[in-house]
């Protein structure tokens, strides 16, 4: 880092706020309110999936000028990684409720991510303008949930809003502002800006790209950005809106373009001035991280030499969906079948990614490996890549919707997991007499004591609780008359075809052979 300098420079710098909770509560439509912009009609799906940051700036109760920066993060459960580094990151969170549908499944996993990280909150009960939202019931709701409101015996503040019609948006910024004068959020000016990788992608035409959110000191064009095992210049410097500028401060969202690899998502930057002493820094980076990745590696979470395969290479338009994805693979993976992942990357789908899965394939363990798959998402694939998957045999997708993805794993699973031989029983009868028996054919009468007996149905043949044999029900009569099937509660008569003499009190399990 660069040396700090004196006191006397410090200053309160803007808050960075976290907006948090469940899918479809109305988190960006807040954040389009307070913008005066509409990004939500060009999300897929309808949902946030990746973490944008966005500098708003609002007048206080006294009227002056105050900037805010906004953290969205996505709903949706996949992204749940995500969310908790926009929690690390940020200052305060607004945790968004909506008064219709009140407190949800991403609602508690927000929630606790927030008092996990520590983070003033505030809470946003959002949809007040419905006609079937209950104010009262949600904050009720939220009590339940360990959320002590202010004036329910508790001091965390709380707003209804409607973030379709600006209802209480600005009680709600004013009261974001009263927490950060409270928090006395400071930084330092005149120090080298220093802050956390919020994203990375490629860009087509310029290279790799990263979003940063400065949390001290002044980035200025000509320095260089060290981050893990990368680095970049700082040539192609832009804010959020994407508009070239030259300098940066705290609390700022930028985006660098140039890196020579793709920063880690998530990863603490830090600002020199020279080429030589960011390389020293990524070098300094890359030694601890060899020393912590030599301790010895934790379990493989019960993947074992019977554990079924499929190798999978994923690509992504960004660092943070390629997380998302393969953290929810972890959900998926059993003792039975598992996905490998042989490769990640961010960009489109080439044919040195379908060469990569798909020469994974001979890579056996005792039950073999599943088909080769390649996904992508918010991503093309070229058409060398589509012609080598078609004579390869590799299957190749692509997605713009997360859970549309994570669907389409899971069934690729349930196909490729190994199916066991399960015996089945469907009913059970007491043999009650024994009647002509003629080499291993044999005629017997019972009663059915439960489920269904068939005709030309398997029953094994159990005498007192064992199976000593099976044999086929040849014919069943009823009064005489021959039946298909017999339930429940009634008496039939029998031709079996078996090696074993039947007895009264025998007891026949019809059973059937199924795939599971």
């Amino acid at each position: 880092m660069s040396p700090k300098t004196a006191q006397s420079n410090i200053v309160l710098r803007p808050p960075v706020v976290v907006v948090m909770g469940h899918i479809d509560h109305g988190k960006s439509r807040l954040l389009d309110y307070i913008r005066k912009t509409n990004i939500i009609e060009h999300e897929a799906g309808g949902i946030t999936q990746q973490v944008a940051a966005y500098e708003v700036i609002h007048k206080d109760e006294k009227g002056l000028d105050r900037k805010i920066t906004f953290l969205d993060t996505p709903g949706h459960e996949a992204f749940s990684r995500i969310r908790e580094r926009g929690a690390e990151i940020a200052d305060i969170a607004i945790l968004v409720v909506s008064a219709e549908d009140s407190v949800k499944d991403q609602t508690i996993e927000a929630l606790k991510v927030i008092k996990k990280s520590n983070l003033p909150y505030v809470v946003a009960i959002n949809k007040i303008d419905k006609p079937a939202a209950n104010v009262e019931k949600t904050k009720m709701d939220l009590i339940e949930k360990e959320v002590y409101l202010e004036g329910y015996g508790g001091d965390v503040p709380y707003v209804p809003i409607s973030a379709k019609e600006g209802t209480g948006v600005s009680d709600l910024l004013n009261l974001i502002l009263l927490v950060a004068d409270l928090k006395e959020f400071k930084a330092n000016p005149e120090n080298g800006a220093q802050g956390y990788v919020l994203e990375s992608n490629l860009d087509p035409k310029r290279g790799i790209a990263s979003s940063l959110i400065i949390k001290d000191g002044t980035l200025k064009k000509g320095m260089f950005v060290a981050a893990g095992d990368a680095f970049a210049p700082t040539r192609i410097f832009e804010d959020f809106l994407g508009k070239t500028i030259r300098s940066a401060t705290f609390s700022s969202p930028v985006r660098i373009v140039g890196w020579n690899k793709v920063p880690e998502v998530g990863a603490l930057f830090e600002t020199v001035e020279s080429k030589k002493e960011a390389e020293n820094i990524i070098c300094q980076n890359i030694e601890s991280e060899k020393n912590i990745k030599s301790t010895p590696p934790l379990p493989s979470g019960g993947v074992s030499a019977e554990t079924k395969l499929i190798p999978l290479v994923i690509k992504a338009d960004r660092s943070g969906s390629i997380e998302a994805i393969k953290k929810g693979l972890a959900k998926l993976n059993t003792e039975e079948i598992a996905f490998k992942v042989v490769k990640t990357g961010i960009g489109a789908i080439n044919e040195s990614d379908i060469q990569a899965v798909s020469a994974d394939r001979p890579a056996r363990r005792v039950h073999g490996s599943g088909n080769p798959l390649v996904v992508g998402f918010n991503v093309k694939y070229d058409t060398a890549a589509f012609e080598k998957s078609e004579r390869l045999g590799t299957l190749l997708k692509t997605f713009n919707v997360i859970y549309e993805l994570q669907d389409f794993l899971k069934a690729e699973a349930e196909k490729g997991r190994p199916r066991k031989e399960v015996k089945e029983i469907t009913g059970q009868a007491k043999i009650i007499r024994s009647f002509s028996r003629e080499k291993n054919k044999q005629v017997i009468g019972g009663k059915v004591i439960s489920g269904k007996i068939i005709e030309k149905g398997s029953v094994q043949i159990m005498r007192r609780d064992f199976e000593v044999g099976q044999g086929i029900a040849l014919e069943l009569q009823q009064n005489k008359a021959r039946v298909k099937e017999v339930e429940e509660g009634k008496e039939f008569g029998m031709m079996i075809e078996s090696k074993i003499e039947i007895a009264p009190g025998d007891v026949l399990e019809s059973f059937v052979i199924v795939c599971r």
